[in-house]
């Protein structure tokens, strides 16, 4: 069968056969030397079987005076991130560029276990969008948390390596474990040892970091600081710049990627949402962005594309070039990343059929009661107070008094129903004037509701429309729901399309700014509150967590 398809695309290249597509007078970005070039592009059988002139085509289309370029990867995404079962999420981004997709589901892991890695595993296999699935490393990230599958061990891990959408060995979260030789992480190292194992350690510097990448890890998209990434690069580690909707990192990042480094740096957007994806953009705004900030565009083009098929094996993706996936974005403006049409596999976005991925297998993941607004009062006087950095999902923390201005209630509550009562904390940063609560079924990791309020009576109240609604965002204030979004799915997917969730994902926003919450993205980074992987202070279902000395805490300050 391989042999007879190459044949025929021999055939095809060689002038014998028209092929099935051809576009005339492309101008096309050869990322391997980094040159435009101007010629033709054949397509025969979903790949590019010739860029030469002279061929015969079923059908032509003329491209004169546009850029063409290979298909955006996405180095690293959660799709569960974006709100949308898979189906619809290629819906999102494929018009934007993306026809690649690097994902890690260990958002669904954590709530349903080796189903949840199998669900997305599945869902590849139906779409349009190539979707390639790293298999969940964490889960749960820490032993600071509770989650719905418990330990997920490299025995549950290893046989899903057969699926052919399978990569490798999604980022390793515990550095302490890798750092301290933990059998538990150590034995899912050896077991992908032979394959891409990606990481994720914010902050760590020197010796540590060296030791880190001896472990075999190669890949980080977690800097967040110039001087961070450089050392991660220059140690071996591909640097995967975010820009999510929450972490934004690229102002940051943009002068470590040049012509010179473009084949180590990589775009990923981890979690973005579907309202800013069709709002700025997806990995179209990655690229516009950092060539606006001076990236040659041949080096942020190339960096969307080839550099992240290398680092990931995968075979003939990510260029414009004979028996590569005719993955192609034609482009009105390459200066600004201004996307005409996108061709994936062959195929003009147009004509292509893009059903919505199957929602069959999930139920209500919420098993907790509601708490009665008493549980949720946290110790009163001097606290450790975890800060919100707006657009960061690193916190800072400080020490105040319970009642200072700008100091919130922050509660975390276990859902799979272990019957645990509720872990409270305080947090500032959501504004001084800021007054109701936000209750949200989307929490980092391990996705135990969280909710941060001024009052405890309604912040009962919005964990109670989370139980009902089986998870999403509530918005409640002076006992009234002011909004809702109900994700039905695993608490973190909606079965509604992408221009349905951002309407209502803009409601939200809106209703939080009458509130009077100061942060542009509060969802998402609400969610981040209670991830113990990620610098200083964290909340999860167990208590707070000084994630820097990597051990639980009193809330109350001496």
């Amino acid at each position: 069968m391989q042999r007879s398809r190459l044949l025929r695309q021999m055939d095809v290249a060689l002038g014998k056969y028209p092929c099935d597509l051809l576009l005339r007078d492309a101008t096309y970005l050869d990322v391997f030397s980094l040159r435009w070039i101007t010629t033709d592009i054949a397509v025969c059988d979903g790949h590019v079987v010739a860029v030469d002139r002279g061929l015969k085509a079923n059908q032509e289309i003329s491209v004169k005076g546009k850029s063409i370029v290979p298909g955006f990867i996405d180095a690293h995404v959660h799709v569960e991130s974006s709100m949308l079962v898979p189906g619809n999420f290629q819906k999102a981004v494929l018009p934007r560029g993306t026809t690649t997709a690097i994902c890690d589901p260990h958002e669904l892991a954590n709530v349903q276990g080796v189903s949840g890695i199998e669900y997305f595993l599945k869902a590849s296999e139906q779409l349009e969008l190539d979707l390639r699935v790293m298999l969940s490393s964490c889960v749960p990230a820490t032993d600071f948390e509770t989650n719905g599958a418990g330990h997920l061990a490299a025995s549950a891990l290893t046989p899903l390596r057969r699926h052919h959408k399978a990569l490798g060995l999604a980022e390793v979260m515990n550095v302490p474990g890798v750092l301290q030789g933990d059998t538990e992480v150590w034995d899912k190292l050896d077991a992908f040892s032979d394959g891409v194992i990606d990481g994720h350690c914010p902050l760590l510097r020197g010796s540590a970091l060296s030791a880190y990448a001896l472990a075999g890890i190669s890949s980080c998209h977690e800097s967040t600081q110039l001087d961070e990434a450089a050392e991660k690069l220059s140690k071996g580690l591909a640097v995967w710049i975010r820009e999510g909707s929450v972490a934004k990192d690229l102002n940051v990042l943009a002068p470590l990627l040049t012509v010179a480094s473009s084949a180590a740096v990589g775009f990923c957007t981890d979690d973005r949402n579907p309202l800013d994806i069709a709002t700025e953009g997806h990995l179209d705004f990655l690229i516009r962005g950092a060539i606006r900030l001076g990236v040659p565009k041949e080096a942020a083009y190339r960096a969307a594309s080839w550099s992240v098929a290398r680092h990931y094996g995968l075979k003939r993706v990510g260029a414009i070039a004979p028996g590569y996936r005719a993955d192609l974005v034609i482009l009105g403006d390459a200066e600004t990343c201004a996307v005409d049409e996108v061709i994936v596999g062959g195929k003009r976005l147009g004509d292509c059929d893009l059903p919505s991925a199957s929602i069959d297998g999930f139920g209500n993941s919420i098993r907790a009661k509601a708490p009665a607004p008493e549980a949720l009062q946290g110790p009163q006087g001097r606290v450790h107070v975890i800060v919100v950095r707006d657009g960061r999902i690193l916190t800072d923390r400080l020490v105040l008094d319970s009642l200072a201005k700008g100091v919130a209630r922050l509660s975390v509550l276990e859902r799979y129903g272990k019957g645990s009562p509720p872990a409270n904390a305080y947090v500032q940063g959501f504004g001084e004037n800021f007054r109701g609560a936000i209750a949200s079924s989307v929490g980092h990791d391990s996705h135990n509701l969280i909710v941060v309020g001024t009052d405890t009576r309604d912040m009962a109240m919005a964990l109670e429309c989370l139980v009902q609604s089986g998870g999403g965002y509530c918005l409640m204030q002076d006992g009234i729901e002011i909004g809702s979004l109900p994700l039905p799915l695993g608490g973190l997917m909606s079965a509604h399309d992408a221009p349905h969730v951002q309407i209502e994902l803009a409601k939200l926003r809106m209703a939080s700014k009458q509130m009077g919450c100061e942060l542009k993205e509060p969802f998402l980074q609400l969610a981040f509150l209670s991830l113990p992987v990620i610098p200083t202070l964290k909340l999860t279902d167990k208590g707070l967590v000084d994630v820097d000395a990597f051990k639980l805490i009193d809330v109350r300050a001496a």
